[in-house]
């Protein structure tokens, strides 16, 4: 074969071929290499999904607490507070509220069981005073941290009493005596249930 035959064999056959095969060649090895990559993509395809779900409801739980501590902080603590002008207590209990971020509009009135009345705190419930806050009764030494739970939760109910004056209750302070005590939810049905219970000390 003279030197233009091989000349004419190499660019008409052999060219070609050579460039076919490099070209095949580079195509299998990027396959293989997107393969190769995308297979441990599958695998965590197959995981992330439950991951993200997982974060998702945490960070939803989180949102959630942090905006009801947020409505909680934005929520105005307004107490009206009826009493009869000779008790003395009910004015250790307005300083506790005061204490604890209420701001409180204080009424002395003689006739507190019209109050009362008014407010249809049942009979088996009162105490010596009688406060509206945010809408709810709430009927003698209840602590703050209690009536905060309830503005935070916001049940169905009229409010909350601790019926006549244990010791130890805001306000009913004597030493460290301390006698149990429970707070009660009561609704318009007069359906009464505990809404938090005290030891004694």
């Amino acid at each position: 074969m003279s030197y233009k035959q091989f000349l004419y064999c190499w660019q008409k056959w052999l060219l070609p071929l050579l460039l076919r095969a490099v070209v095949m060649i580079c195509l299998t090895a990027g396959v293989l290499s997107i393969l190769g990559s995308t297979a441990p993509m599958s695998n965590a395809q197959a995981v992330f999904p439950s991951y993200v779900a997982a974060n998702a409801q945490l960070v939803s739980t989180t949102r959630r607490i942090h905006d009801q501590r947020t409505s909680l902080k934005s929520t105005a603590l307004n107490a009206t507070v009826y009493h009869s002008p000779d008790c003395n207590c009910c004015g250790g209990w307005i300083d506790h509220l005061k204490a604890q971020g209420f701001k409180v509009t204080d009424f002395s009135t003689p006739d507190i069981e019209k109050v009362k009345q008014k407010y249809n705190v049942p009979d088996n419930l009162t105490s010596c005073h009688t406060a509206i806050v945010n809408g709810y009764v709430i009927e003698g030494h209840v602590p703050a941290d209690d009536i905060k739970r309830l503005l935070q939760e916001k049940p169905n109910i009229v409010g909350l009493s601790v019926p006549q004056m244990p010791v130890g209750t805001p306000g009913m302070e004597m030493e460290n005596r301390k006698d149990p005590f429970s707070v009660f939810s009561f609704d318009r049905k007069d359906s009464v249930a505990v809404f938090n219970k005290y030891s004694s000390s």
